[in-house]
C-alpha cells in the first residue's frame, strides 16, 4: 500500500489542507478502481465504510489477492469537514462561495475530443489509451485559482483513468439507494444487489457536472461525437452510493457495506476469489427523471406519516405540516406511485421546502434533474 498526500492551494497564509489517498494492488494492474467518501463532508457513513475498507484491502493485498489497483480516498473534503457553525456541521456547500462541493467538476469532453481526433483509429483499446492520456494531460494543464477548485481538480486527477468510480454519500434520512447511468446499469446491477439498494436511479446527464458524471459523461459524449467513425469504448463507469441517512454511522452497517463492496469488486474481477451469491434486487432500476421531489406549500412542524423504504400509492399521505398558532394542518401527498427512498432530517418545514423523494417508474421531469424544488400535491 502507498499513502500519498496531495496539498491543496492555501486560501490564506498559514493554512494548509491535503487530500490523502491510499493505493492498493499492483501499480501496473490491468484495471483501476477509485473509491472516495464524504465529498459532502457532513455525510459520514461512507467515511466509516472507507475505514473498514482500508483494513480489508490491506489484508487482501498482503494475501496477494488484488488484481487491480484500488485507490481509496476516505476523506474527500477537508474544506467542508472544518465548516462547523455553532456545533452544526455544514459540509454540503462551501461557505465562502455557496457552491455545492459536488458540482462544477471540469468538463473536458470537447477539449479531449479535439486533442485525440487526428490520432483515433479502428482499435478501441488503442483509442482508450489515447483518451486516458489526453484526460491526464488536460487535467495537468488546469490551473486552479481557489482552494475549492484545487480540491475538485485533485479528486478528478486521482480518478480520471479509473475503470470504475464509486462515490460514497448518504442522504438525510433514507434507505440504501444509488445513482448511475442507463449505459452502466448492467455492470452496476450486481452492486445494487450486494448493497441491498432499494432504489437505483438512472440518468446519463442529470446536470451540474457532479463528480460521478464528470467521468461517465466524457466517454459518452466522445462516443456520440465519433459514432460511425471511430470505436470509443466505455472507458469509465461511475456510481454514487447513498448509504442510508446521516445518522446511520455504526460498525454493523459499515461492516455490511464494506463486505458488499468487497463482494462486488470480487465479482468485477478486481479481487481474486469467489464472491458471495448475489441477493435479490429489491426494487427495479428507474429513471432519475421519474423521481418526484415532494414539497410543502406551508411552513410548520413537520410530522411524517410514511417511512423511508415504504412503497406509496399515488396520492398517499406522506406528512402533515402543523401551524401551532393557527392550528392549520396541511396534508402533503405524493402525486405518483413509487418508493419513498429519502426524506428530510428537519422537523420544522419552511414554505416550498422539499421534504421527501419518491422513486416512480415513468419519467416526467427533464432538464436539471438534481434540483430539490418541485411542485407538491397537498390539501389543507
Amino acid at each position: 500500500m502507498q499513502h500519498r498526500s496531495h496539498p491543496l492551494q492555501s486560501p490564506v497564509p498559514g493554512t494548509a489542507r491535503h487530500i490523502e489517498s491510499f493505493h492498493y494492488g499492483p501499480a501496473e494492474a490491468p484495471g483501476k478502481v477509485y473509491i472516495q467518501a464524504s465529498l459532502h463532508a457532513d455525510e459520514l457513513p461512507g467515511m466509516l465504510v472507507a475505514w473498514h475498507l482500508k483494513q480489508r484491502l490491506a489484508e487482501l493485498e498482503n494475501a496477494g489477492r488484488l488484481r487491480h489497483q484500488i485507490v481509496l480516498v476516505p476523506l474527500a473534503n477537508p474544506i467542508g469537514l472544518e465548516q462547523v457553525l455553532m456545533d452544526t456541521p455544514l459540509g454540503r456547500y462551501q461557505l465562502e462561495s455557496g457552491e455545492n462541493f459536488n458540482r462544477h467538476f471540469v468538463d473536458l469532453a470537447l477539449q479531449v475530443g479535439d486533442a485525440v481526433e487526428a490520432q483515433l483509429a479502428g482499435d478501441p483499446q488503442q483509442n482508450l489509451v489515447l483518451i486516458r492520456q489526453a484526460l491526464r494531460q488536460a487535467l495537468a494543464a488546469e490551473r486552479p485559482t481557489t482552494q475549492l477548485q484545487a480540491l475538485r481538480l485533485t479528486l478528478q486527477q486521482l480518478a480520471c483513468d479509473a475503470d470504475m468510480v464509486l462515490d460514497l454519500h448518504c442522504d438525510f434520512e433514507a434507505v440504501e439507494h444509488l445513482y448511475t447511468t442507463p449505459e452502466a446499469w448492467p455492470k452496476v446491477e450486481p452492486l445494487a444487489r450486494y448493497l441491498g439498494s432499494q432504489a437505483s436511479l438512472l440518468a446519463t446527464d442529470s446536470g451540474g457536472q457532479s463528480f460521478d458524471e464528470c467521468f461517465s459523461l466524457v466517454w459518452w459524449e466522445l462516443e456520440q461525437r465519433f459514432e460511425g467513425r471511430f470505436p470509443i469504448p466505455d472507458g469509465s463507469f461511475s456510481v454514487t452510493l447513498e448509504l442510508r441517512g446521516q445518522g446511520d454511522v455504526n460498525h454493523a452497517l459499515a461492516s455490511r457495506d464494506c463486505q458488499a463492496l468487497i463482494n462486488y469488486l470480487t465479482h468485477h474481477g478486481a479481487i481474486d476469489g469467489s464472491a458471495d451469491a448475489q441477493p435479490q434486487l429489491l426494487y427495479p432500476a428507474t429513471p432519475l427523471a421519474a423521481v418526484e421531489p415532494v414539497a410543502t406549500p406551508d411552513g410548520g412542524v413537520l410530522v411524517f406519516c410514511a417511512q423511508p423504504g415504504e412503497y406509496l400509492e399515488a396520492g398517499q399521505l406522506i406528512a402533515e405540516v402543523i401551524d401551532p398558532i393557527t392550528d392549520r394542518v396541511t396534508a402533503v401527498h405524493n402525486r405518483n406511485a413509487g418508493l419513498l427512498y429519502a426524506r428530510s432530517l428537519r422537523r420544522m418545514a419552511t414554505a416550498g421546502m422539499v421534504i421527501a423523494h419518491v422513486a416512480g417508474t415513468e419519467a416526467f421531469r427533464s432538464g436539471y434533474l438534481l434540483l430539490r424544488e418541485a411542485p407538491c400535491a397537498c390539501t389543507n
